[in-house]
């Protein structure tokens, strides 16, 4: 068996919450911004002995000699990563999923060698190329063809090497046209389609790509999913940190999840572990409101959210486990101070690993049956078909956009959400069977007759 691409045993990384100095990790950028403020405390004459500060009186407004300045309360400590071990080996593609703030970029920083661990260890085999943020590893004064050059001196290439490559590289990145360009002057996208395109193109052993790709569209969403895959079929490794739970079905030969910083490795279990993420482990928890602040971050002109629940038949909240024979509604109230005719708004209903069971919005309907829209509170409601769906945790996903086809909220992305439980069905009512599998298990009525007569006639 080949060596393991990635070693890592009991890593841990401690941060310090409430402060940014002290010991530990600083950027060169940091470091260099810092420098003036530096020399200027080390070269200044010191302060004459009539201008240094005078003790406090006991009751008085002026300092008094004996007063020390207030020390701050300690801060506590948080453990983004605590005892984290796992391997990988050469040629496998590992989708690392897991909620915000589970510590899966801090663990690629560390892989990536642009941060230290706290403790512990880890080694890596190869040369590696990561793509952590949009602009990773580019310089904005640079131009695209030089940072292309750049990026891959940095992985250490030879001028040759990166020439081979660059017609690829530019190809696959779309920005040709700009490629002349200072990269401070391209939009987010740009800047992930070039990084991305320099990373998986030149010749690194392991690939290491954060959540970023949401930054591009659709399309090129799909062509990066697929150079990954053609990636890990020529042997290299790659590390994948994403939401897109679909991906990492389709694209991924194991699963790594991070939960409030600890690893549970699945291996090849891939569904096991889309379904320890997507059900209560992996989320928020159950929920049928989401809150206000959530919903703040969703302003605009055509329809700003107000609340978004799943509630029972008259409308009244109820708890997040629902049964099959419940009638549910989905309830979403939202102000319109612009009218426009050609928005829409519903939601998208996935099973806990990920997996789209079906969208429904208002203007599935026929246009003359969309509702005739003027400013003020609305309040829309949609039934949920609770009885074809599965036992199982669901989510819900709020989905407005807007009259330029702009996404407002994506599901996957940066939609609000609800997460209920559906219980009930099948496993309780029938001898025959538990839980089926798949997405559905409706109770559909069925008749018998008996046949008589020669020719089988009633």
């Amino acid at each position: 068996m080949p060596s393991p691409a990635i070693i890592v045993e009991n890593l841990s990384k401690k941060f310090r919450i409430g402060t940014s100095g002290g010991p530990g990790y600083h950027r060169l950028s940091e470091m260099l911004t810092g420098l003036p403020r530096y020399a200027y405390n080390q070269l200044r004459p010191p302060r004459p002995e009539s201008c240094k500060p005078t003790a406090l009186a006991a009751g008085s407004s002026q300092p008094t000699a004996n007063s020390q300045p207030p020390t701050a309360p300690q801060s506590p400590d948080f453990w983004a990563l605590k005892d984290v071990s796992f391997e990988v080996q050469p040629g496998e593609v590992v989708g690392i999923i897991g909620r915000n703030g589970a510590g899966k970029s801090t663990l690629l920083k560390i892989l990536s060698r642009i941060t230290e661990p706290t403790s512990g260890r880890f080694g890596v085999r190869g040369r590696v190329a990561s793509l952590l943020e949009v602009g990773t590893g580019f310089h904005p004064e640079l131009t695209g063809r030089e940072n292309i050059y750049v990026s891959g001196i940095t992985l250490g290439m030879t001028r040759s090497e990166i020439k081979k490559r660059f017609d690829e590289i530019v190809d696959f990145s779309g920005v040709e046209k700009f490629l002349d360009t200072p990269v401070k002057h391209y939009s987010s996208g740009m800047q992930v389609r070039l990084g991305f395109a320099v990373a998986a193109h030149l010749e690194s052993e392991i690939l290491i790509i954060d959540e970023v790709l949401a930054v591009g569209d659709a399309e090129f969403q799909k062509r990066c999913i697929s150079k990954m895959g053609d990636v890990a079929s020529g042997g290299r490794t790659v590390l994948f940190v994403t939401h897109m739970l679909d991906a990492v079905r389709r694209m991924c030969s194991t699963a790594l999840v991070l939960d409030r910083g600890t690893a549970i490795p699945f291996g090849s279990m891939i569904d096991k572990a889309l379904e320890f993420y997507g059900g209560v482990g992996g989320l928020e928890g159950l929920s049928t409101n989401v809150n206000a602040d959530e919903l703040s971050k969703h302003v605009n002109p055509w329809f700003t959210p107000l609340s978004f629940k799943w509630t029972d038949s008259d409308g009244t909240p109820v708890p997040p486990v629902v049964r099959k024979d419940q009638q549910s509604l989905i309830v979403v109230r939202g102000r319109i101070a612009e009218v426009s005719s050609d928005f829409t708004v519903g939601y998208m209903i996935s099973s806990s690993d990920g997996q789209v069971l079906y969208w429904s919005c208002f203007t599935d309907m026929n246009e003359d049956e969309w509702p005739q829209w003027r400013t003020g509170d609305w309040i829309l409601t949609s039934p949920v078909p609770t009885h074809f769906l599965n036992e199982g945790v669901y989510r819900i996903e709020l989905v407005i956009k807007s009259p330029g086809r702009d996404w407002i909220c994506r599901p996957g992305l940066n939609s609000p959400q609800l997460c209920v439980e559906i219980k009930g069905g099948l496993s309780e009512s029938c001898r025959w069977t538990s839980r089926r599998s798949g997405f559905m298990a409706p109770v559909l009525p069925w008749q018998a007759s008996l046949q008589t007569g020669e020719n089988g006639d009633l």
